[in-house]
């Protein structure tokens, strides 16, 4: 498994972005490769700077597409799946947060580094039916946020970026999770309200 990690990673940093897609794609469907997106994307973006936004595009992308195939997968009946690979708390946790809080907790766990059970809740996604466009939606401002974040700092720091991810990394991620989910949370109020409020004028 060493042997096949170090080659994809090697190929994935000879081609660039397509490398990034495919990374992303394997560690969000079948194959989990922690942290080495991350790297790759600092290592790219470190000998191209202006092409950060691709990088963290490709990532995202990448990262979107296998998540997909996890959700499908769970769509068509992934419940069995679910209770061979996670039991316990973590799971009735999960699933009490999923059901109560929906896609809004897809989007935290994208933003989150490992060891955040994010397989679990895009499977979760799946079997408790939501919606394939707020599924991706989801998934994509998570991952976006993330790499984005992460290109960023590798602007602003350059190869002091993997110390720094490795330090504060877990801390600034929980912190902006925070800030997304409250941003989104006063979106889907607001709106709420605009529906509501016309409703409420011609009753009155």
């Amino acid at each position: 498994m060493k042997t096949f990690v170090a080659w994809i990673q090697a190929f994935a940093a000879t081609v660039g972005g397509p490398g990034l897609f495919i990374i992303a794609f394997l560690d969000s469907s079948f194959v989990s490769l922690p942290q080495i997106n991350d790297l790759l994307v600092v290592a790219m973006v470190i000998q191209h700077p202006y092409w950060m936004p691709y990088y963290a595009a490709m990532a995202t992308a990448g990262s979107v597409a296998g998540c997909l195939v996890l959700y499908s997968i769970a769509r068509k009946g992934g419940d069995a799946l679910i209770r061979r690979r996670f039991h316990g708390r973590t799971l009735d946790r999960a699933t009490r947060l999923i059901q109560k809080y929906g896609v809004m907790t897809l989007v935290i766990p994208a933003i989150l580094p490992p060891p955040a059970p994010f397989k679990l809740f895009v499977l979760l996604a799946g079997v408790s039916g939501v919606r394939p466009v707020p599924f991706v939606l989801s998934i994509a401002v998570g991952r976006g946020v993330r790499y984005i974040g992460i290109g960023l700092l590798t602007v602003w720091y350059g190869q002091q970026a993997v110390t720094f991810l490795q330090t504060h990394g877990t801390s600034v991620a929980i912190a902006v999770a925070v800030l997304v989910a409250v941003a989104v949370g006063s979106w889907i109020a607001l709106r709420h309200f605009r529906r509501r409020e016309p409703a409420l004028t011609s009753a009155s």
